[in-house]
């Protein structure tokens, strides 16, 4: 299993950068960040400082939309970046939540996506791809490696993820969730000629080292409020019916208001309504050894990649615990003499 960590671009942005080589320090292979213009900083420009300070993360938004920027344009970030930095980027994306609810907009159709993760992909591997009627590439680009892993709960998005997806992301560590929504992917990959193991499985949740379960709950609920407003629109358009899980629709019945200038931010107002148990559920919380026990168990399910946010105030604590004790424990172990 590999690991990432998952933050939002608050300023400064020598903060990010630091943390980005402090994952990298720990072992981390990954580092995301949220893509929201209004509500942090532009995510792409400090890509670039992060990647000239360390030497092997791999960084990449979790997620970008089809909405807010040119296709072309955001496939020419990632070849450029790759240029420079040798292939160290990849493209998180979905239908858009902040970034474009925050502007008055609204989440982009599935056909959107799909022909905007096929330009991007196309592009981002100095690929030529048809777009507006043209055939375009970039003349500048050679060699340039880039993977397009799609977000998804609901079940058309699932169909999706499996069709056209190098990976498939899940925001929610929920095990038995999970479960079904990796099987659903992989049959949708399979029922369209891909090898269903092909395609890759990251599981992102908020991740929190210590003791103090109250006070951990409390930094984490807003996971919770925000994994329940793609489920509010999963309802509002297949209902209660078991179109998805009802682990992941049921807790929401207590939901109102959302206030996206606190999204993602612990001590979120908004997010009362969700349970303890629904903390418990969706996010990894406790001693290292709790950890391990959850990550083994999402592991078995075929999780390729378990991508931790640290929007909490036990940043370092749990990316040097994660580095000394967890991720050694779920990683193969090799002898130097048999």
């Amino acid at each position: 299993m590999e690991f990432g960590a998952v933050v939002q671009t608050n300023p400064p942005a020598s903060r990010t950068v630091a943390l980005a080589r402090l994952a990298e320090q720990h072992g981390f292979e990954y580092f995301w960040t949220f893509d929201s213009h209004l509500l942090w900083q532009e995510p792409y420009v400090i890509y670039s400082q992060i990647l000239a300070e360390t030497r092997r993360i791999i960084v990449g938004p979790m997620v970008t939309n089809p909405a807010t920027r040119d296709w072309t344009v955001t496939a020419s970030v990632f070849a450029t970046l790759n240029e420079m930095y040798g292939n160290r980027t990849v493209c998180g994306i979905g239908r858009g939540d902040s970034a474009v609810r925050v502007t008055n907009g609204t989440p982009t159709t599935l056909k959107e996506l799909r022909e905007a993760t096929h330009v991007i992909r196309e592009l981002g591997n100095s690929r030529a791809v048809e777009y507006n009627g043209a055939t375009l590439r970039f003349p500048w680009s050679v060699g340039s490696s880039l993977e397009v892993w799609v977000a998804a709960y609901g079940p058309l998005a699932l169909k999706l993820a499996g069709e056209v997806g190098d990976g498939f992301i899940l925001q929610c560590g929920d095990v038995d969730i999970a479960e079904w929504m990796i099987r659903t992917v992989r049959q949708a990959a399979e029922k369209a000629g891909r090898d269903p193991m092909s395609v890759k499985f990251c599981v992102a949740a908020p991740f929190y080292i210590g003791d103090d379960w109250a006070h951990m709950r409390d930094q984490c609920r807003w996971f919770g409020g925000m994994v329940g407003n793609h489920v509010a629109d999963i309802v509002a358009k297949y209902g209660t019916s078991g179109a998805v899980p009802e682990a992941l629709t049921d807790y929401i019945k207590g939901r109102q208001a959302y206030d996206y200038n606190e999204h993602g931010r612990a001590g979120n107002t908004h997010t009362q309504f969700v349970p303890d148990e629904i903390v418990d559920r969706f996010c990894l919380l406790g001693t290292a050894e709790q950890h391990i026990e959850k990550l083994e168990r999402l592991k078995a399910l075929g999780v390729d990649q378990f991508a931790g946010y640290l929007q909490h105030d036990n940043k370092e604590e749990t990316l040097r615990v994660y580095g000394e004790t967890v991720m050694p424990a779920l990683r193969d172990t090799i002898t130097a003499k048999a």
